[in-house]
């Protein structure tokens, strides 16, 4: 074995090191260690393939001389760190020329002699030189190959094989420093300077007399991640040919549709069944083996960590796990949050083909093909015809809520992540498309302008892809969800690991159900306003908002009074024994009226109130900037009858589900605090409607009231705040929005150019900015336990169902986070991963 510092031949022990020589050279060397067939291999590290890409070539006539064969051929890979980050493709064959043609053509015969020739000629040509394709693919033969070079280069085809070999490593090497190989890495998490290993290895000829051939074999489904062998192998092929020509490829296993390699050569099918487990034992990974058989022997080129869908990435890691391979903290590592959620949801079928209409934000995971509506009442009425249908709107309002739920996607027009579309449809699990690039959307005219000039209409059928943000023509074929063992096995783990808590935001028994169904550790924001959007309620919180005076306010109240109470009953049975944190009203009054001419017509005649008045009322609560006006603790104060009835109604239903045998936990969230004596006022009208409560009843009520730090003063004051305040929960959301003073639904209008000039690192609004918005969490938190050491802290809002929010959530000392439901699993195991990190990065 020759050891320089420039380049090493891989054996059991060579100091081969993935950081030195990338994953494919150090996964050769597992594989020579495990005594497999393996052609002899030389690894050239990093350092050398950057010389050879500033023109200081390594001595490759001793290179050359470490290979004992007759003719030398071989090949040369690229060898990456990380197999993610990718690398110039294969080149074969080198060291086919004249003298070699004329050996191959007496021993394979003239035929495979031509086919080998004519192939490197073209290979050398076009991924090597760089040459225009079409006149080699059209040369027949490597005679009219070389003469088209040869004109082409002005110069001989190089018969030398370390001239060619010198051509091969400096084109790749050079591929590796351009502009755009460099972007492309750098997407899947690669550091701007990161090295490209080589790896030159002796070619197994799979073209010969006898069963001669190459193929690709896995041994598990990768849909699926079950147990299954899979891939093709093609008879007088190299490299992965089989896989590029599966017409004409034979099935591995036995199988009715064709002959197969089990049945032509059934010991070595056998041979790869036993390579596959040692993969598996050894390398402690499912891995793709490409392999070459000559004359009947095998010899294995290489092996990969299979390719593999979400689901299989999931089902692979958790039976590694179980079966004893790797240790649970591994397997959970192993899958990346994102990964789980998009088990949650249908997603477009892979195999399927696709014409994209319109690109937006990816706002919410899954995909759904529909009927476009344009407005609820249509949506509702497609739902009781069991008809599914896309909701697409310029922007959603709280108006909108309704036809949401009975949607089963949404698109707009405008808005981001963390827009209204945004969040609502999270919680719902609904597919949605914001702020779709060149979309132009007509309510009036029904109808929406594709960015080619196209229109669709109402009743045109489209699917949404909510998981890469595009919008598809037609009705696009899906796969369903598959919560199985391998999800609930993950669940389980990451819940034995984790030290930070997950609840959920939830406003209705279903979005809890879910929840629960998804092992929350309760529930970290009800929103009790989208309790009043059913149509019934609607109309009786529309006269509260146009009562003239206190009196004719509470008679409204009281009708809804017995609504609010019956949905904490069910929301207090169903979390029996878990927190429930039920946030106060929030949004601006204005939002539960109508805007537009219909809307305001149904609602006079509903109020039974002159078009005139109904108009002059609903302008008069119009404001400059509603989300900054009359809205959270605000509206309690300047109307307390209303958080009065929200209180009645949340203790009135804790009596209710404790006589039905529920174990009641609550707390009571006030949102948009500026000053503790906010706090003070509210807290002294709840407490007082409890004190009547229990008299009523003679029941004992106990519960925790907080507030929702969501304002820059409210967490600067954290401090006092904290000494009325049993827990601080930090709402991203709104507290992102005016830290930077942007507005969350108009952000993605401008927001990719600030990215790209590096203005901010990420969009704010998806990525927690630890910098500044952080600082204020971080100042709120140390400061609220600094008055009062128990004071709980939590994050909700969408950002709490964010991996990098956790991270820093849990070095913040928070108790818990809170998310949509369908990102709860996501938040447990991104929880669970951080706890391990940090134990690693402890010892």
């Amino acid at each position: 074995m020759l050891d320089t510092p420039r380049f090493t031949e891989i054996t059991p022990t060579a100091d081969i090191r993935a950081a030195r020589h990338g994953s494919r050279a150090k996964c050769l060397q597992r594989l020579i260690r495990m005594e497999l067939p393996v052609p002899q291999t030389v690894a050239l590290p990093f350092t050398t393939v950057r010389e050879i890409a500033e023109g200081q070539m390594p001595d490759l006539g001793t290179l050359v001389s470490l290979f004992d064969m007759e003719p030398l051929l071989l090949s040369v890979r690229s060898s990456s760190e990380a197999t993610d980050w990718g690398g110039p493709g294969a080149v074969l064959n080198i060291g086919m020329n004249d003298e070699a043609h004329a050996w191959l053509s007496n021993t394979l015969g003239h035929a495979i002699a031509d086919k080998l020739y004519l192939r490197f000629i073209r290979s050398f040509a076009i991924e090597v030189m760089r040459l225009d394709e079409a006149p080699f693919n059209e040369a027949e033969d490597p005679v009219a190959a070389r003469d088209t070079y040869e004109e082409e280069m002005d110069a001989p085809f190089p018969q030398d094989i370390a001239d060619q070999l010198d051509a091969v490593l400096r084109s790749m090497a050079r591929a590796w420093e351009g502009t755009s190989a460099r972007l492309l890495r750098q997407a899947q998490g690669a550091p701007a300077d990161a090295g490209l290993g080589l790896v030159v290895q002796r070619m197994a000829l799979g073209m010969g007399p006898g069963q001669s051939g190459s193929g690709v074999v896995q041994f598990v489904n990768p849909a699926t991640g079950e147990p299954q062998v899979t891939g093709r192998y093609m008879g007088q092929a190299l490299g992965r040919d089989a896989l590029k020509n599966r017409d004409k490829a034979l099935y591995l296993t036995s199988d009715p549709r064709g002959p197969s390699l089990q049945d032509l050569l059934p010991d070595v099918y056998q041979e790869l069944i036993q390579v596959g487990g040692q993969c598996r034992d050894r390398l402690r990974e499912e891995m793709q083996v490409e392999f070459t058989i000559a004359q009947g022997r095998l010899a294995v080129l290489d092996a990969v960590r299979c390719p593999r869908e979400a689901r299989a990435s999931v089902a692979i890691a958790a039976a590694l796990a179980r079966d004893g391979i790797i240790p649970r903290s591994e397997a959970l590592l192993r899958i990346a949050p994102a990964t789980i959620g998009r088990l949650l949801h249908r997603q477009i079928d892979a195999t399927a083909d696709r014409t994209v209409l319109a690109r937006g934000v990816a706002a919410s995971p899954g995909a759904a093909s529909g009927k476009i509506v344009f407005d609820s009442a249509t949506a509702q009425a497609c739902l009781s015809r069991n008809e599914p249908c896309i909701l697409v709107r310029r922007e959603t309002s709280p108006e909108d809520v309704r036809g949401m739920h009975a949607a089963d996607a949404v698109l707009t027009e405008r808005g981001g992540s963390t827009s209204h579309a945004a969040v609502i449809a999270r919680g719902l699990g609904l597919p949605c498309v914001t702020g779709a690039t060149g979309l132009t959307v007509s309510h009036r005219r029904k109808s929406v302008r594709l960015p080619d000039g196209r229109r669709l209409s109402e009743g045109d059928t489209m699917t949404i892809d909510g998981s890469s943000g595009e919008v598809l023509e037609g009705a696009v074929p899906t796969q369903e969800p598959m919560l199985d063992g391998a999800f609930a096995d993950v669940m389980s783990w990451s819940d034995d690991l984790r030290d930070i808590g997950v609840r959920a935001n939830a406003d209705t028994v279903a979005d809890a159900t879910l929840a629960r169904t998804f092992g929350v550790d309760g529930i970290g924001l009800c929103r009790t306003e989208h309790m009043f959007f059913d149509p019934a309620r609607l109309t009786v919180m529309r006269e509260m908002i146009f009562a003239e005076d206190a009196s004719a306010r509470q008679a409204a109240l009281d009708r809804l009074l017995p609504m609010q109470r019956d949905d904490f009953t069910e929301l207090f049975q169903l979390m029996s024994g878990l927190p429930v944190t039920i946030r106060l009203l929030d949004p601006p009054l204005h939002e539960f009226l109508p805007s537009g001419p219909e809307g305001l017509g149904a609602l006079a005649a509903a109020l039974d109130r002159p078009l005139s008045e109904v108009k002059s009322r609903v302008a008069a609560l119009q404001e400059y900037n509603p989300m900054l006006g009359m809205r959270g603790v605000r509206l309690g104060i300047a109307m307390p009858e209303i958080y009065e009835m929200q209180a009645r109604a949340i203790f009135e239903a804790a009596v209710a589900a404790s006589g039905l045998g529920a174990d009641v936990k609550i707390e009571i969230m006030i949102p948009l605090v500026t000053a503790r004596r906010e706090v003070e006022l509210v807290k002294r009208r709840i407490e007082a409607v409890a004190s009547g409560v229990q008299a009523e009843t003679g029941k004992d009520l106990d519960f925790r009231l907080g507030v929702m730090v969501e304002t820059p003063r409210a967490a600067l004051r954290a401090g006092e705040i904290s000494e009325t305040a049993a827990f601080l929960s930090f709402g991203t959301n709104d507290l992102t929005q005016m830290t930077y003073g942007l507005s969350r639904d108009d952000a993605g209008r401008f927001m990719s150019a600030y990215v790209n000039e590096g203005v901010y690192p990420e969009d704010p609004f998806q990525t927690l900015d630890v910098d500044g918005v952080g600082e204020l969490l971080l100042l709120g938190s140390a400061r609220g336990r600094q008055t009062r050491p128990d004071v709980t802290l939590a994050l909700c809002g969408e950002h709490g169902g964010s991996p990098e929010s956790i991270r820093f959530c849990r070095l913040a000392g928070f108790d818990y986070v809170s998310c949509s439901p369908f990102r709860v699993p996501v938040a447990k195991l991104a929880a669970a991963q951080s706890t391990i990190l940090s134990g690693q990065t402890a010892r």
